[in-house]
């Protein structure tokens, strides 16, 4: 299910960054399409990577306060 979240976001992206294409406003048209999709295609990165970090981290944490016999 976890996979989901990320592609619906992406799809969920791309739908704002077709809406901002289309209702841009007419002065300075294309700084504001490129200042809007940039801004949405880098915040969804950032989110995407922090997120999938978190889901499968690359060190296993391990607790520190178990005897050394029940420590696996």
């Amino acid at each position: 299910m976890s996979g989901w979240t990320v592609i619906f976001n992406l799809v969920l992206v791309i739908v704002l960054s077709v809406v901002a294409w289309f209702f841009a406003p007419k002065q300075d048209r294309t700084v504001w399409r490129s200042s809007i999709i940039l801004f949405l295609a880098m915040a969804y990165l950032m989110w995407a990577i922090t997120y999938l970090c978190q889901l499968h981290p690359l060190v296993v944490p391990r607790r520190s306060d178990l005897r050394p016999e029940y420590a696996e």
